[in-house]
């Protein structure tokens, strides 16, 4: 079975950039908003991720959204 990729690779600078939600703020976000299992889940996902800060990711990495990703009407980025 293939590891599924897909949510989780937006680094936390993108989403501030995006959104300006810092770090900090997401966290306290999903906190509010996922089912207390569920963010334990997102919570081990995140600690160790390469992905989730710019400055730990590939250089072959150089966008902050899927090019199959839907135009988001708050998304900056989208805009472009």
């Amino acid at each position: 079975m293939q590891k599924k990729e897909g949510g989780g690779r937006t680094s936390f600078e993108a989403i501030e950039t995006q959104f300006g939600i810092a770090e900090k703020e997401v966290i306290e976000l999903m906190r509010k908003q996922m089912k207390s299992s569920s963010f334990k889940m997102w919570r081990q996902r995140m600690n160790g991720r390469q992905t989730k800060h710019a400055a730990l990711r590939s250089s072959d990495v150089s966008r902050f959204k899927c090019s199959r990703q839907k135009t988001i009407s708050s998304n900056k980025i989208s805009k472009k």
